[in-house]
């Protein structure tokens, strides 16, 4: 008799876990997924998913770390789409890429032995910045005007993902968002293939911070995994999306992103 009932006791401590797992990975699940969708589109996932894992009472380096790994995987997919539908020009997206490892390398490395107060107050401005900019003037990101000069392309993208690079290391926050807007802005890309190059500088980037955090074990791969398989479906519904309709789905998205982006960082940093 007494077996019996320690064994429905561990049956029902079993199905209460399993009921609490279930609670939280549903709305992580449902984040991940939107995340993927916005990101895919014009950037700004985190933006979404980081906190839906803060609301949810993950410790912050966790977090970051989940965060990270399940945002990796989707822009995998999104980014191998956008190459497939030919959206990709290597001679810009490569070096950008490259140029991306090194910085983010030397972001990390800054932000271990630097504050990042500075940024903190700046980047809001830059924001703001880069918004009317883009909606001053209604053409832009609209028609793609680029013209190849491929040494051109090759030094200034690398220029600009070791930049960007190096602001995803040290801060962070608008990576993807930003990447896209001065592929516009110095290239002449539409916003569609401006994203599609943005993806795969943003991929590059985050590669040394998905290693780091996994081998410090700063990751809940319970957490991670579902919403990798979420992050990669809104990713991959969303690349399409941007494809068939391009700027004319991409540039509001856009906008939206950049004042959420302004409000985490005016109000919640």
């Amino acid at each position: 008799m007494h077996i019996e009932i320690s064994r429905l006791q561990g049956t029902l401590m079993r199905a209460a876990n399993w009921n609490k797992t279930m609670h939280l990975i549903i709305p992580l699940v449902s984040a991940a997924f939107f995340a993927g969708l916005v990101d895919s589109i014009a950037g700004g996932g985190g933006l979404i998913s980081l906190p839906a894992l803060l609301i949810a009472g993950v410790e912050p380096h966790i977090a970051l770390g989940t965060n990270k790994i399940q945002s990796f995987f989707g822009t995998s997919f999104s980014t191998a789409r956008y190459y497939k539908a030919g959206q990709l020009y290597p001679p810009t997206g490569v070096p950008a890429a490259c140029g991306a490892l090194v910085g983010s390398f030397m972001g990390a490395r800054l932000a271990l032995s630097l504050s990042a107060d500075f940024l903190l107050h700046a980047v809001p401005f830059v924001v703001l910045g880069v918004g009317i900019f883009t909606f001053a003037r209604p053409s832009f990101g609209l028609y793609d005007t680029f013209r190849p000069r491929k040494a051109r392309d090759v030094q200034i993208s690398w220029a600009l993902g070791l930049i960007i690079g190096a602001y995803d290391g040290f801060f962070g926050p608008g990576t993807g968002t930003f990447l896209a807007f001065f592929f516009v802005l110095l290239f002449g890309f539409g916003f569609l293939r401006a994203t599609a190059q943005a993806k795969l500088v943003n991929l590059a980037s985050n590669v040394a911070a998905v290693a780091a955090f996994a081998l410090a074990g700063k990751a809940d791969l319970t957490l991670a995994m579902p919403m990798a398989a979420a992050n990669i479906m809104g990713n991959w519904l969303g690349a399409g999306l941007a494809m068939r309709k391009g700027a004319v789905v991409i540039k509001p998205i856009f906008g939206l992103v950049l004042g959420g982006l302004l409000i985490k960082l005016l109000f919640f940093s």
